[in-house]
């Protein structure tokens, strides 16, 4: 094991425990063209447990993103996904005409998932009555975490410029924002900019407390910038904020949409379970203020002779 895995899980992490995953869970959704499908990975003991709502990338579905998933249910989460009607699973036609709007509708599955928390419950044998309302986060990647930052309280501007309708959500706690697109307007390329006018986001109301994840090797073909496009939900927004740059990483930041996905272009076991560890510690920090073992994790980070990437705040 090299220094940088052991300064980067030195600080005692609770063992995993058994965890159940349900699919599908279906939730009505009149309107949408068809009801909306979950999974809901959750500790098998325990109870409050704080709920994280992820947003998968542009094609995934449910069934994706198990390096994050299985880690954060197996240490005292229970993790709700939603298939978006991008995702392949779904083969929606470019000419349907739900699929302009789809950024929107994707918003609008995060709502309604928060909505139809008591038929999740339910639904899931042994779930009922264990959720802790009062502690929701929202986590994505890619895509998805620009839909999850509308629920935080970014908005996207129109073509005149102002900003479009607030989306937030006070039920949502705090973020997490993997690999997360940045400015549109002049950053985006002719491609991006004609066929995803939606990607023209304004940070400057995402005031819930955040974690930016983004590869300092992530070179998006929508962009005219380099990496540094993804750290814009960071700079360009007020705090609180923290910022986990990662060394080398690029779209995948190592692997964690699956743990045998092709797509990888970055495979890095030892880069997921810093993520893995570190988003957890995030997230507990966020939602119980005397945890301290975020502090503690972004402290072994920086004294490791060997880092895997920096954190920074504001």
């Amino acid at each position: 094991m090299s220094e940088s895995t052991i300064a980067s899980t030195a600080v005692a992490v609770a063992a995993p425990v058994p965890v159940v995953s349900a699919k599908p869970v279906v939730l009505s959704a009149p309107g949408r063209g068809e009801d909306l499908r979950v999974r809901v990975s959750a500790p098998a003991t325990g109870r409050e447990l704080p709920v994280i709502l992820f947003s998968h990338g542009f094609g995934w579905s449910m069934d994706g993103y198990d390096p994050l998933v299985d880690y954060w249910a197996a240490h005292g989460f229970a993790v709700i996904q939603p298939t978006h009607l991008d995702s392949r699973t779904l083969s929606l036609p470019p000419e349907d005409p739900r699929t302009p709007l789809i950024w929107r509708s994707r918003v609008e599955d995060l709502k309604r998932v928060l909505d139809g928390l008591d038929v999740v419950e339910a639904c899931v044998p042994g779930l009922s009555g264990r959720l802790d309302r009062n502690r929701i986060i929202a986590a994505g990647h890619s895509w998805g975490g620009q839909t999850v930052s509308m629920l935080l309280g970014a908005r996207v501007l129109g073509a005149d410029g102002a900003a479009g309708e607030d989306m937030s959500d006070p039920r949502i706690k705090a973020g997490v924002l993997l690999a997360t697109p940045g400015r549109g307007g002049a950053d985006l390329t002719p491609f991006a900019a004609e066929h995803f006018p939606f990607m023209n986001p304004d940070f400057a109301g995402m005031a819930t407390p955040t974690l930016v994840v983004a590869g300092d090797h992530d070179q998006s073909q929508l962009s005219v910038r380099g990496p540094d496009w993804f750290t814009d939900p960071y700079f360009l927004s007020p705090g609180p904020k923290s910022l986990l740059t990662l060394f080398g990483a690029e779209h995948s930041l190592g692997g964690i949409p699956g743990y045998t996905v092709t797509e990888t272009t970055d495979e890095n076991p030892e880069r997921v379970a810093l993520i893995q560890r570190l988003t957890s510690a995030y997230l507990r920090s966020a939602l119980y203020p005397e945890d301290a073992d975020w502090s503690a994790a972004r402290t072994a980070l920086a004294q490791s002779t060997d880092p895997l990437g920096r954190v920074e705040s504001k």
